[in-house]
């Protein structure tokens, strides 16, 4: 929950410096704060992704056994394949 929290707030940090890159005309600046922005964006989405992944697991564990079940067997087909 706290990661989650984090990645608010670095997406905030990440706006301010872009903001302060374009208010004084700092390319460099503006770069580094909207990198910062959308990798927190990023890594939010994939905690939220994984957070609704592990509750639909834990809810339906057979539906995730036969999912997983089916990647790999999916993956052992194509890596063995020659």
């Amino acid at each position: 929950m706290f990661d989650k929290a984090e990645d608010k707030l670095n997406q905030a940090a990440g706006t301010a410096r872009e903001l302060y890159g374009k208010q004084t005309n700092n390319p460099g600046e503006e770069l580094k704060g909207a990198a910062r922005k959308y990798a927190s964006q990023a890594s939010y989405a994939v905690r939220d992704a994984t957070d609704n992944v592990r509750d639909q697991v834990s809810t339906n564990p057979i539906s995730g056994l036969a999912i997983a079940a089916a990647v790999g067997v999916v993956f052992g087909f194509l890596l063995g394949r020659k």
